[in-house]
């Protein structure tokens, strides 16, 4: 099933730029804040993998523990 959503923009005068609505920000704080959550839930679980699957997956102990001290709000 595919759901669209549809976000109201209002003109602005500002050579023909729109302006988000506030349900359009919050929806993307939401997912912002969503992605940020796994991305430190992900980073925590790598951390703590053994080095058998680390190895499995081709990554070394010193990249994933360089990884999992990123911040989350880093890529």
């Amino acid at each position: 099933m595919t759901t669209h959503t549809h976000t109201l923009q209002t003109p602005c005068s500002h050579g023909g730029r729109t302006r988000r609505s506030s349900a359009d920000t919050f929806g993307r704080l939401l997912r912002t804040l969503a992605l940020w959550h796994e991305r430190a839930r992900q980073r925590r679980a790598l951390a703590v993998l053994p080095d058998e699957l680390l190895k499995d997956i081709g990554v070394s102990r010193a990249d994933a523990m360089r990884e999992a001290g990123k911040p989350f709000w880093k890529a």
